[in-house]
């Protein structure tokens, strides 16, 4: 039986003796997490491996500490209940050590470096990784990736340009905010900040953007990145469409989150000498607090 339908038949039973403010968390972190990673996994077959790897995702995806916890003590009862009716002997979802992952990456806040790609040719070698482990090896993944790192940009945003929002005559793109429906239904928020805020695109990354602008042709609300169906690219789609946690880990930077594609532009633009009030209008921050913390 897969772990989503064992959880759903058992689950009073599972947690029973919990005090009732505990269950709302217990049972979103079955919902939003536990289901969609592992439950279509019979129950005989998940492993400490799969848990541990599981988990390790949801702190890479920057899930709060205290939200990783409720997740996996639900799923630590389910699968007690599972030892209780006789399906399995051993716990696998007693994982150990995630708490020191937490730590690791609290170490690399405090280093802005370790949150950057060292160089260009590093950037590149990443974005041809990707393309190379996608289905189809779409292009789009990484000139999404490059774009994201060169201009310091989330993935959110880089997939919501459109071609208005590019100045090929100063090199200039503004990133906009977006009050209305996109054309796929979404309420399409290209940035959180309440203004528009332009950013300047190096000179690297311009003949790039100048064959993507041509290949969309004169539609000034085209998007001029998207997915190989031409749906929109957020960081979960990213990463499972490139395999991204196994190319990083190949590449050695196995702590590369995506939005550290934002802290690499970021980093690159500071050691080219612009002003932090500077990086504070292209990151959009609303501080200089902000933007001087790594």
């Amino acid at each position: 039986m897969p772990l989503a339908d064992y959880g759903t038949a058992n689950m009073d039973l599972a947690l029973r003796g919990l005090e009732l403010k505990t269950l709302d968390p217990y049972m979103a972190g079955w919902r939003l997490r536990v289901v969609p990673s592992l439950g279509h996994l019979p129950v005989r077959m998940i492993t400490n491996g799969a848990v541990d790897r599981t988990v390790c995702r949801w702190i890479t995806d920057e899930l709060s500490r205290s939200t990783a916890q409720n997740t996996i003590a639900v799923l630590v009862r389910v699968m007690e209940q599972a030892i209780r009716d006789g399906l399995i002997k051993v716990n696998p979802a007693r994982v150990s050590g995630w708490q020191r992952q937490y730590q690791q990456v609290e170490d690399e806040l405090n280093d802005p470096r370790a949150l950057a790609l060292p160089n260009w040719e590093t950037l590149q070698d990443l974005a041809k990784a990707l393309v190379t482990r996608s289905y189809g090896q779409y292009q789009g993944w990484g000139d999404a990736v490059t774009f994201a790192a060169s201009t310091a940009a989330r993935i959110g945003e880089v997939s919501g340009v459109r071609v208005k929002d590019i100045d090929i005559d100063n090199w200039i793109w503004t990133v906009r905010r977006q009050t209305t429906p996109a054309q796929d239904g979404l309420l399409d928020k290209a940035t959180k900040g309440k203004r528009a805020r332009k950013v300047p695109l190096i000179e690297e990354v311009r003949p790039m953007v100048a064959q993507r602008l041509l290949a969309v042709g004169n539609d000034p609300d085209a998007r001029i990145f998207f997915g190989p169906r031409d749906g929109r690219i957020s960081t979960a789609v990213l990463r499972d469409a490139t395999h991204w946690d196994d190319v990083v880990a190949e590449l050695g930077f196995e702590h590369l989150r995506r939005h550290d594609l934002r802290h690499t532009g970021l980093t690159w633009f500071a050691d080219a000498g612009v002003p932090l009030h500077v990086l504070r209008k292209i990151a959009g921050h609303g501080s200089l607090t902000t933007t001087a913390t790594p």
